[in-house]
């Protein structure tokens, strides 16, 4: 019979293809597979459902395969690992697709929507200022650290680091002289490369009709609507708005039994980057709500008042992620409520 399913286990030299027919019985076992080869074994194939992880070059492959007609669906991988037979001590790559032809099957799997190469490209500026970001973090630090040697401590503020630093750098003797100048001179060099990148987010916000209405919502800059934009696209693969919260990890988790509901704290889940950058909205609206007389700015205050600022830090970013999927999923411009 003809193959209508396929689970194919992504590596980077060598890839394990597993194939069942309509019976569910396994037609196409190849646990060896050349990367330079996997294209051509999947273009020869009818066109199927196909699916595999969502890990690196998952994305790639699932718009190659996409070319020659192919379904193709993504899934995160602790989905996939209820579905292996063999359980934790038999894990091998035949095993891996195996347990992914299967999961693939099931009705109320969730699954990744497949990013374009552009979506891709915005996310590789995100990761890149990102990582420039860090690297200066952690420059800084070391500068605090190398000096606390000479006994000079610094608070853990950067603009402090920087001006103590610079002030006290003709005042170290010999050789701490020329390393902790080249440390700020890299410092500087960092803050040229997160500012250029700015430029690089704020010319791509300017380029997208949606980026330019999420930036309508309160705490919504062009950071944080280009990095949605570039992960979930139109937002429409979530049912509601609770599921995308629930996505970034920014619903409480439940531990419930007996009838009795029991709700702790944020689960964290999904994207830290993207939950990361919803916060720091949440908190300048939040800054800002004190001044203003708007129905979001009065609730966000008064929540502030009765539950604490992280719990309504929190909250607000929720229903900013919600408010960014309704605008999304819908098309339509931000309308603030009367």
């Amino acid at each position: 019979m003809s193959i209508v399913t396929i689970g194919i286990d992504l590596a980077k030299n060598v890839f394990a293809v597993h194939g069942v027919d309509a019976t569910g019985q396994a037609v196409l076992v190849r646990p060896n597979v050349p990367r330079a080869k996997l294209l051509e074994l999947i273009a020869s194939l009818p066109p199927c459902l196909i699916g595999m992880e969502a890990c690196s070059g998952a994305h790639h492959w699932a718009r190659e395969f996409q070319a020659f007609g192919h379904t193709v669906r993504l899934m995160a991988p602790k989905f996939v690992i209820p579905y292996r037979l063999s359980g934790k001590r038999g894990k091998n790559d035949a095993a891996d697709a195996a347990a992914i032809c299967e999961a693939v099957t099931r009705p109320n799997m969730r699954f990744v929507p497949v990013k374009s190469i552009a979506q891709q490209g915005q996310l590789l500026v995100h990761r890149a200022r990102q990582g420039f970001i860090e690297q200066r973090t952690a420059t800084l630090n070391r500068i605090r650290g190398l000096l606390s040697e000479l006994g000079i401590v610094l608070p853990l503020k950067a603009a402090v680091v920087r001006r103590e630093a610079m002030t006290r750098l003709e005042d170290l003797p010999g050789w701490a002289n020329t390393v902790i100048g080249d440390l700020l001179s890299e410092v500087t060099r960092l803050d040229e490369r997160v500012a250029q990148y700015d430029q690089h987010i704020r010319a791509m916000a300017r380029q997208s009709t949606e980026a330019q209405r999420l930036m309508q919502l309160p705490g919504i800059g062009e950071t944080t609507a280009t990095a949605l934009l570039s992960t979930i696209g139109n937002g429409r693969d979530f049912k509601c708005g609770r599921q995308m919260c629930a996505w970034q990890g920014l619903v409480p988790g439940q531990y419930s039994s007996g009838g009795k509901q029991r709700l702790g704290r944020i689960t964290k889940a999904g994207d830290p980057y993207l939950r990361s950058l919803l916060v720091l909205g949440a908190r300048a609206v939040l800054a800002a709500a004190k001044n203003k007389s708007d129905p979001i700015s009065r609730w966000a205050t008064a929540l502030a008042q009765r539950r604490g600022y992280w719990k309504a830090v929190v909250a607000i970013a929720a229903k900013n992620a919600r408010m960014c999927w309704a605008v999304l999923s819908r098309g339509e411009d931000f309308r603030l409520p009367a």
